[in-house]
């Protein structure tokens, strides 16, 4: 007597296919943890500790990153961009393609000194410069149009007017 045909073995698929969705929901799950530990590495300042004192002194606590640079959440005229002090900038720099985004008008033209030689630049006015409880307005700017990426150089046109404290790994700035 000759037997049926058995069943699609259906449990044998489904199991397979649940294996290979496991795996492939560990792995998401790892891209994220060991992103946002790179993440942390080079911005260890994504939310920046601050404060106001009882006779209104603004401080800003930065943890210095991996690299030895001080990069931290901020904003441009209430825009959030990621800022690198720069004590060696003589203005925030920032470059073509995000000022663009911004909507930065230029106001005039010059050049600037920079590790990579003199470039032409933009001069511009930021209406507002935040970093954390430390806000300052109008402040000097230069738009880089050759400079890539979306970090902006925090220059010495905001951090003129702030009391820098280093200790070890830590940078306090004041706003008196």
């Amino acid at each position: 007597m000759e037997r049926p045909p058995s069943p699609p073995d259906l449990g044998g698929r489904w199991g397979r296919s649940m294996l290979i969705a496991g795996w492939v929901l560990a792995l998401l799950l790892l891209t994220g943890v060991f992103h946002g530990l790179l993440e942390e590495r080079q911005n260890p300042n994504r939310e920046v500790l601050s404060n106001i004192d009882g006779q209104g002194v603004r401080e800003v606590v930065l943890r210095r990153n991996r690299a030895g640079h001080y990069v931290a959440a901020g904003e441009l005229n209430g825009v959030p961009v990621t800022l690198l002090l720069d004590t060696g900038a003589t203005d925030v720099a920032i470059p073509g393609g995000l000022a663009r985004r911004l909507g930065l008008a230029a106001e005039g033209r010059g050049m600037s000194r920079t590790a990579a030689g003199d470039v032409e630049v933009l001069r511009t006015t930021l209406a507002r410069v935040r970093l954390g409880t430390i806000e300052l307005r109008q402040v000097r700017a230069s738009i880089l149009p050759q400079m890539e990426g979306e970090e902006v150089l925090l220059g010495m046109s905001f951090l003129k007017k702030l009391e820098m404290v280093q200790r070890g790994d830590v940078l306090t700035l004041r706003q008196y």
